[in-house]
Protein backbone atom coordinates (compact mmCIF):
# COMPACT_ATOMS: atom_id res chain seq x y z
CA UNK A 1 0.00 0.00 0.00
CA UNK A 2 1.30 3.47 -0.86
CA UNK A 3 2.28 5.83 1.93
CA UNK A 4 -0.34 8.53 2.41
CA UNK A 5 0.48 12.12 3.25
CA UNK A 6 -0.63 13.35 6.65
CA UNK A 7 -2.39 16.35 5.10
CA UNK A 8 -5.07 15.94 2.48
CA UNK A 9 -4.65 12.18 2.02
CA UNK A 10 -2.72 12.58 -1.26
CA UNK A 11 -0.05 10.12 -2.23
CA UNK A 12 3.36 11.45 -1.18
CA UNK A 13 4.75 10.62 -4.64
CA UNK A 14 2.07 12.75 -6.32
CA UNK A 15 2.51 15.97 -4.33
CA UNK A 16 3.62 18.89 -6.43
CA UNK A 17 4.74 22.45 -5.90
CA UNK A 18 4.48 25.46 -8.17
CA UNK A 19 7.37 27.69 -9.17
CA UNK A 20 8.30 30.10 -11.94
CA UNK A 21 11.01 29.29 -14.49
CA UNK A 22 11.97 32.09 -16.91
CA UNK A 23 8.61 33.75 -16.37
CA UNK A 24 6.51 30.60 -16.92
CA UNK A 25 4.57 28.84 -14.18
CA UNK A 26 5.67 25.23 -13.73
CA UNK A 27 4.63 22.32 -11.50
CA UNK A 28 7.25 19.89 -10.25
CA UNK A 29 7.24 17.01 -7.75
CA UNK A 30 7.71 18.11 -4.15
CA UNK A 31 11.26 17.36 -3.03
CA UNK A 32 12.93 17.94 -6.39
CA UNK A 33 16.38 19.47 -6.36
CA UNK A 34 17.74 21.98 -8.82
CA UNK A 35 19.62 19.11 -10.52
CA UNK A 36 16.33 17.24 -10.98
CA UNK A 37 14.79 20.27 -12.66
CA UNK A 38 17.79 20.79 -14.93
CA UNK A 39 17.71 17.12 -15.96
CA UNK A 40 13.99 17.37 -16.78
CA UNK A 41 14.76 20.38 -18.98
CA UNK A 42 17.74 18.57 -20.58
CA UNK A 43 20.13 21.34 -19.46
CA UNK A 44 23.80 21.00 -18.59
CA UNK A 45 24.71 22.94 -15.45
CA UNK A 46 28.11 23.77 -16.96
CA UNK A 47 26.57 25.91 -19.71
CA UNK A 48 24.03 27.97 -17.75
CA UNK A 49 23.72 30.57 -15.03
CA UNK A 50 20.81 30.36 -12.59
CA UNK A 51 19.26 33.09 -10.50
CA UNK A 52 16.99 31.90 -7.68
CA UNK A 53 14.76 34.48 -6.03
CA UNK A 54 17.09 37.29 -7.08
CA UNK A 55 20.36 35.58 -6.05
CA UNK A 56 22.83 34.16 -8.57
CA UNK A 57 23.75 30.58 -7.70
CA UNK A 58 27.50 30.29 -8.12
CA UNK A 59 28.20 26.89 -6.53
CA UNK A 60 27.17 24.33 -9.16
CA UNK A 61 28.23 21.50 -6.84
CA UNK A 62 25.30 22.42 -4.56
CA UNK A 63 22.65 21.92 -7.26
CA UNK A 64 22.15 18.23 -6.36
CA UNK A 65 21.30 19.10 -2.75
CA UNK A 66 19.46 22.39 -3.31
CA UNK A 67 15.79 21.48 -2.84
CA UNK A 68 13.38 23.72 -4.68
CA UNK A 69 10.54 25.33 -2.75
CA UNK A 70 7.02 26.40 -3.60
CA UNK A 71 6.91 29.86 -5.18
CA UNK A 72 10.63 29.90 -6.07
CA UNK A 73 11.41 32.11 -9.06
CA UNK A 74 14.23 30.87 -11.28
CA UNK A 75 15.85 32.59 -14.22
CA UNK A 76 18.03 30.31 -16.34
CA UNK A 77 20.41 31.85 -18.87
CA UNK A 78 22.19 29.71 -21.49
CA UNK A 79 25.68 30.38 -22.75
CA UNK A 80 25.92 30.27 -26.54
CA UNK A 81 29.28 29.73 -28.19
CA UNK A 82 30.21 31.15 -31.52
CA UNK A 83 32.95 32.65 -33.47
Amino acid sequence: MKEMAARGGADVAEREIGLTVNGAERRIPDGWTLSDLLASLDLDARSIVIERNGTILRDRSSFASLELAADDTLEIVHFVGGG
